[in-house]
């Protein structure tokens, strides 16, 4: 009796401090986000991990944004995509604002397969690549089944998004390691995190949970060498591959999001770069797994019938 009672007088005690440690937890939380999102640094990238980037997708959306912001600091470009014109006129464009800039061009696409790495590493011979930004990405465009996704759309996403990024860093990873630092960001999704499941797109969500399994491998294996490895996972982005042309404050611009990526390069190896995806992600994180299946398979239903409506095609979409 004795011995419950002391129990009793000591869990009272304890109340008023346990009180407190609930509401200190989830403030001292918030007040890390808010630094980390709004106050923390950006490092010089530079300085710190070399004068060049490579920036894969480069011509449309983030990674056009991404390049053109890494020139806004100073960097030099190895742009890569799969279009000539389009790399010309991305290249035009970012000369035309940034003149000190200097700019190299590789025309890779990443869907066929056709040994592309080889000419990257032709672009980075004899210049130092401190950062490496896989954004080149692809999905099909139309909300389906996998068994109604044809053979050669699913195929190139697999290969856009799994093995390209793969292989754009087993070119750049070498050097970086000889001189001791470097960073590679890979563009992952919320379709393969922050989503128990993502119906009628499963091929995209499970390729980019493949680029989060690989950076977070890659930054266990080499950041004792001095090289970061990072997975950004947005949310939507305004681009042309998810077809939202106007932002919001849940949807970036593509420089809006490229301004929030460059500031997370070199810290945590996972991140959501942009505030209100992280937000979006914070809330996702409350409802059951049964309760978000249940969502995204009604919003890939309608979006399958809003397609088979227009008769759109199952094709792919990269950027």
């Amino acid at each position: 009796m004795e011995t419950t009672n002391f129990l009793l007088i000591l869990l009272l005690r304890l109340l008023p401090f346990l009180g407190l440690f609930s509401i200190i937890k989830p403030s001292v939380s918030l007040l890390r986000w808010i630094y980390t999102t709004f106050l923390r640094p950006q490092k010089d990238l530079k300085l710190v991990y070399g004068p060049w980037a490579v920036v894969t997708g480069a011509t449309d959306g983030i990674g056009r944004a991404i390049a053109v912001e890494l020139a806004y600091h100073g960097m030099h470009l190895i742009l890569v995509g799969r279009s000539p014109s389009k790399l010309k006129k991305a290249s035009e464009d970012i000369l035309a604002e940034c003149k000190e800039t200097k700019i190299r061009t590789v025309v890779w696409d990443h869907a066929d397969g056709s040994g592309g790495e080889e000419l990257l590493r032709r672009a980075i011979a004899g210049v130092e690549v401190g950062v490496a930004v896989n954004c080149a990405g692809a999905t099909h465009s139309s909300a389906a089944f996998f068994h109604e996704v044809e053979d050669m759309v699913w195929d190139a996403v697999v290969r856009v998004n799994a093995e390209g990024t793969s292989l754009v860093a087993r070119v750049v990873i070498p050097a970086m390691v000889q001189r001791g630092r470097g960073a590679v960001v890979n563009i992952g999704s919320a379709s393969s995190v922050a989503f128990p499941s993502f119906p009628f797109h499963a091929v995209y969500a499970a390729t980019k949970a493949y680029v989060f399994q690989l950076s977070r491998s890659l930054h266990a294996e080499y950041s004792h060498m001095g090289i970061d490895v990072q997975c950004q996972i947005p949310f939507y982005v305004a681009t042309k591959m998810v077809s939202i042309e106007k932002p919001s404050v849940f949807v970036p611009s593509p420089a809006q999001y490229a301004k929030a990526a460059i500031r997370c390069i070199g810290y945590e190896p996972l991140c959501t770069p942009y505030w209100s995806h992280a937000v979006q992600w914070g809330l996702l994180s409350l409802l059951p797994d049964l309760v978000l299946d249940a969502w995204r398979l009604r919003v890939g239903l309608r979006k399958r019938a809003m397609a088979r409506f227009r008769k759109a095609p199952y094709g792919s979409s990269t950027a």
